[in-house]
């Protein structure tokens, strides 16, 4: 058995123990008590108290951005694949990387890397705007059309290579990658405000999450942890300037 199978094969366990247990009167309610429990077991037990990054977790509906099929495994602790080779990052990892951005509210904030759009969402709870690029069409496209569904209409996606950022959009108070990069692109610092944040997993032999401050000297590296992402594609894999 590989191990897509055996992902699915939990999924639809859980699925069936989930709707079958008594205290639920809906399948809504269930997912909302899950959420309650990844928020409070997965998430603040582990740091995140940032209060605007905890209310936006507690409101987006995390199992309707993965694939039906694995709506069961929607809020455990691990990423899940969403088709196209992607996946949809670990809830205390969209949490931390939200809360590494330094948001009051307000803000205008550029993502590299839509995926399901889950990312995009739990900002725009919190933000004036999110603009975001997802360099597989497809994904896009789903996304935007979900976001929309949902009433996120301060999100705007488009398809492309994050990696030139969108300078029409710019500039913006955060920029957040999520996919791994073997460098920061420029682009992306040059669109960044000074005193805004970049969240980017880079690659160089291992992957760790940097978060840097963007000052008038220079950025500022604030903190940075191990962590695993798909590898983000496009132009930033065949340049070799910074």
């Amino acid at each position: 058995m590989n191990k897509a199978f055996l992902i699915r094969v939990l999924a639809i366990l859980l699925t069936i123990s989930l709707f079958s247990s008594g205290g639920c009167s809906s399948g809504e309610v269930a997912y909302d008590k899950l959420r309650e429990r990844m928020v409070r077991d997965q998430i603040g037990a582990r740091g995140v108290s940032d209060r605007l990054v905890i209310d936006a977790m507690m409101k987006v509906p995390r199992h309707l951005f993965v694939p039906p099929d694995l709506r069961g495994l929607a809020y455990i602790d691990n990423p899940l694949p969403i088709g196209e080779g992607q996946t949809i990052s670990q809830p205390y990892i969209v949490a931390l990387m939200t809360q590494s951005l330094g948001l009051t509210g307000g803000e205008r904030v550029f993502e590299v890397g839509t995926g399901s759009g889950y990312q995009a969402a739990v900002l725009a709870e919190i933000v004036d705007t999110v603009f975001t690029v997802e360099i597989i069409p497809e994904l896009a496209e789903r996304a935007q059309a979900l976001l929309d569904t949902l009433g996120y209409g301060n999100v705007q996606v488009r398809a492309g290579d994050g990696y030139e950022g969108w300078p029409e959009k710019a500039p913006f108070d955060g920029v957040i990658v999520t996919a791994a990069a073997p460098r920061i692109p420029d682009p992306l610092l040059d669109q960044l405000k000074v005193g805004g944040r970049i969240v980017i997993p880079i690659e160089d032999g291992y992957q760790e999450l940097q978060v840097h401050e963007k000052t008038a000297e220079g950025l500022k590296l604030l903190f940075t942890l191990p962590v695993r992402f798909v590898p983000m594609k496009g132009k930033v894999r065949d340049s070799r300037t910074r």
